[in-house]
């Protein structure tokens, strides 16, 4: 699971606010523009975007495509995708808890197929 940190430098945008913006069913970078604020243009959306519009689970490391593909093939709940892919079963290094914090974007995904 990735720490929040600044992201967008120029907007101040930070790496939650981008994935509340992923989980409103922002794909692509000019989605983010309009959901979270990006500039698209500082040396943080330059490197980082890409990573971040890619990734659904840190903590598995499991891709957007990965979670689209289970979807396709016919997950269709959170549980199925982690059943598929390990998406949202992961633990949350610190405490030692199941995290979880990707299951809003993995409903997301199911609900738009996308």
């Amino acid at each position: 699971m990735a720490k929040n940190r600044i992201i967008c430098t120029e907007n101040e945008v930070d790496y939650l606010s981008i994935r509340k913006a992923m989980t409103a069913g922002a794909r692509t970078v000019d989605e983010l523009v309009e959901l979270a604020g990006v500039c698209t243009e500082c040396e943080g959306c330059k490197s980082e975007l890409n990573a971040i519009l890619s990734s659904v689970c840190g903590c598995k490391n499991v891709s957007l495509e990965a979670v689209v593909i289970a979807v396709k093939n016919g997950a269709d709940t959170v549980e199925k995708v982690g059943e598929a892919t390990g998406a949202g079963t992961g633990v949350d290094e610190e405490t030692g808890e199941p995290c979880g914090k990707c299951k809003g974007l993995i409903q997301n995904i199911i609900d738009l197929g996308r």
